[in-house]
């Protein structure tokens, strides 16, 4: 099956990243085990971007009511409750060593609060 035309950044038949090519005469993908031969990205260019987000939108920090302030990195999550983008995490260790951290989330909005077992 030849991909020529799609991206071959990603694999036809599952959406998968592929990896790069290398010694190898084939690309196979990790998850879906389709394989492109290699002479297919042959004379292509592979470029890439990484965006930073300006540090004033990378961590906030918000006075409460009360006088204490909510202080954190600031990610794309959306609040379940106002469902407005943006909240503060922290993380801790709540539960036995051998278990995940528990991080929790709370919105710059509303200042709702949720929780997730990691």
């Amino acid at each position: 099956m030849s991909s020529s035309g799609g991206d071959l950044n990603f694999c036809p038949e599952c959406g998968n990243v592929l990896p790069l090519p290398g010694i190898s005469d084939t690309v196979c993908c990790a998850r879906c085990s389709f394989c492109i031969p290699v002479t297919e990205f042959s004379g292509l260019e592979v470029c890439s971007t990484v965006v930073f987000n300006p540090v004033e939108q990378s961590s906030t920090a918000l006075e409460e009511d009360d006088g204490s302030e909510l202080k954190g990195p600031v990610i794309d999550r959306r609040c379940t409750r106002c469902n407005k983008e943006g909240m503060i995490y922290h993380t801790r260790q709540m539960r036995s060593a051998d278990e995940g951290q528990t991080v929790f989330f709370t919105c710059i909005h509303c200042r709702y609060q949720e929780k997730e077992d990691s």
